[in-house]
């Protein structure tokens, strides 16, 4: 369904109550003619500082995000975009076709999720070895890991940033960011990769670009990128990136 003031396409993102950034980060690099409309998952209790913790997170976005699907869908959306990343890698490329089946069943609308996103940037890069960052747990930088490698790439390191609670993630610092960076950076890699949608890595991803002359694809670029790009809208957007501008 298009609108008034969406006359390209009206969008539904899915994200947990617990995250300020996907939100944000995605109306700084709206384009004309396009909205964006959350339904969000109920979180109650975001704590996520050692792996028990992420299990129970996910868990219980698990048994809430069919609300989540079903509130959104109340707008008519013309596709969704899961605002979400974690468990979009969970299990890895079989558990994301999975994740896919599952909410594209609920929906009956095509799906952008984050892992798929950042598989097609890195198929159109043509990129090989990666270093990524998450604000993960070990347990959630295993799956990431899982997810690229059975893709065929080289994972050079995963550096996860072990944030204590969901809402903690959208605190952490440009330098923090950067430096979580230069640890997964090497001479021999090809592309950087972040995950985890609630981490403000956007504009801090396109300064890195223009300093080291390598993609760095922010998980919340990639995700707006394959959204724009599968739905016909191939408008290119100053300093968000190589994604956004370019490709």
């Amino acid at each position: 369904m298009t609108t008034v003031l969406a006359d390209r396409r009206v969008f539904g993102v899915i994200v947990p109550s617990t995250n300020t950034v996907v939100e944000d980060e995605y109306y700084r690099h709206r384009v004309d003619g396009v909205s964006f409309h959350a339904g969000r998952i109920l979180i109650r209790n975001g704590g996520l500082d050692d792996d028990e913790s992420f299990q129970s997170f996910l868990t219980e976005l698990r048994g809430e995000i069919g609300k989540a699907v079903e509130s959104v869908l109340t707008c008519e959306p013309d596709h969704l975009i899961m605002g979400m990343s974690a468990e979009t890698f969970w299990g890895g490329v079989d558990g994301n076709a999975e994740f896919e089946r599952l909410i594209g069943g609920l929906s009956g609308l095509p799906v952008t999720t984050g892992a798929s996103a950042c598989r097609a940037a890195l198929a159109r890069l043509g990129v090989s070895r990666v270093g990524v960052v998450t604000p993960y747990q070990p347990v959630a930088d295993e799956q990431v890991r899982r997810f690229f490698t059975e893709l065929g790439h080289e994972v050079a390191d995963v550096r996860g940033l072990k944030c204590a609670s969901a809402t903690s993630i959208a605190g952490v610092g440009r330098d923090e960011l950067r430096a979580a960076f230069a640890a997964v950076d090497g001479p021999d890699v090809e592309a950087l990769v972040q995950a985890g949608t609630n981490l403000p890595v956007m504009g801090v991803a396109a300064e890195l670009e223009d300093e080291l002359g390598k993609p760095v694809v922010a998980i919340n670029a990639a995700t707006l990128w394959h959204a724009y790009r599968t739905n016909g809208i191939d408008d290119r957007i100053p300093g968000a990136g190589r994604l956004l501008a370019t490709l």
